[in-house]
């Protein structure tokens, strides 16, 4: 038979398969985190060159500070609001202490929101996530791992054998703790982040915020994936898959006290689920919303919005369903 007959007898041969409708959202959610973080790449050049450009005014003699009529200085810092600087990568209950971490700093309140801190160890890190273990509490960012021996009072950047760069996701329980890097994959340590090996080089690049681990069972755990919704792993994450929630997932946060009780944060708006992940539902959030969390009792679900280079933080004691400013 010809050629010519063939492609007659079978028109479609040789055609090109049309992406699917979960194709093409995957396609749109890996574009917009690869568009994220090439934006993040851009802030810390422009960063870099302010702290050059004020080393040289020190050098000169021009310092000065300004002030605006909107109630703020010249670093952007609003009174009563905490500073962030250009993003806000969390929100995470410690204790009994609240922490919102961007960029370019950290700040904690311990009484709900109502007033704030900054930490000055922690100016810098760029805040992506925080893991709890039995005795510290870990930060991950851009320059790398952050701990605190004191509850969260004060960090020091970890070196060593414990050290690890470009932490975009962090999580743990008792002993064990997870790290997402774009640089290394996903890494696991099971004597509190003191030393690491690498579980899956692939899983975890371009994972984002704070891990969830399964308090009973540290082998489960879920993780908001920038270029997808959330991602699940029942074998400490050798192998994942697919949980659902919102598209370009940022931020996801459960329940302590009922972790079936999921929400999640997304470049497509914010889902909630009730039942592990296995069904989904918008929520709606207070605008601009970029990260959320529970206190230690799941009475009180927290919310953050970037406001320049503030954050604003918001609280619900019924799920979700309505919101308040802490402040």
């Amino acid at each position: 038979m010809s050629s010519t007959s063939s492609r007659k007898a079978n028109p479609s041969a040789g055609a090109t398969r049309q992406p699917t409708k979960a194709e093409r959202r995957r396609a749109a959610a890996a574009e917009k985190a690869a568009e994220a973080r090439r934006a993040e790449q851009r802030a810390q050049r422009l960063r870099w060159g302010g702290a050059v450009l004020a080393v040289a005014a020190i050098a000169a003699g021009g310092v000065f500070l300004a002030t605006r009529d909107d109630g703020s200085d010249a670093s952007g810092s609003a009174a009563g609001l905490p500073r962030v600087g250009g993003d806000l990568h969390t929100v995470s209950v410690i204790g009994n202490r609240l922490f919102v971490g961007g960029h370019e700093a950290v700040a904690v309140s311990g009484n709900g929101g109502r007033t704030w801190q900054d930490v000055p160890s922690l100016g810098g890190a760029d805040a992506m996530g925080w893991a709890s273990t039995s005795d510290a509490v870990l930060v991950g960012g851009h320059p790398g791992l952050y701990r605190s021996t004191d509850g969260g009072a004060t960090f020091a950047k970890v070196t060593g054998a414990g050290a690890v760069s470009d932490v975009h996701a962090i999580g743990g329980t008792g002993k064990t703790v997870y790290i997402g890097s774009p640089q290394s994959g996903l890494l696991a340590s099971a004597d509190g982040g003191k030393t690491w090996k690498t579980i899956n080089a692939d899983a975890g690049r371009s994972f984002m915020g704070t891990i969830l681990v399964d308090p009973k069972d540290p082998q489960r755990l879920i993780a908001p994936d920038m270029s997808s919704g959330l991602q699940t792993s029942s074998d400490g994450g050798k192998t994942w898959k697919e949980l659902g929630g919102p598209m370009g997932a940022m931020a996801a946060a459960w329940n302590p006290k009922d972790i079936n009780q999921i929400i999640a944060v997304g470049m497509d708006g914010a889902q909630l689920s009730t039942d592990g992940g296995k069904t989904w539902k918008q929520t709606d959030l207070p605008k601009g919303t970029s990260a959320v969390g529970y206190d230690a009792t799941g009475s009180t679900l927290y919310a953050g919005a970037l406001d320049g280079q503030n954050a604003r933080t918001y609280r619900s004691t019924d799920g979700g369903t309505t919101w308040k400013a802490t402040a």
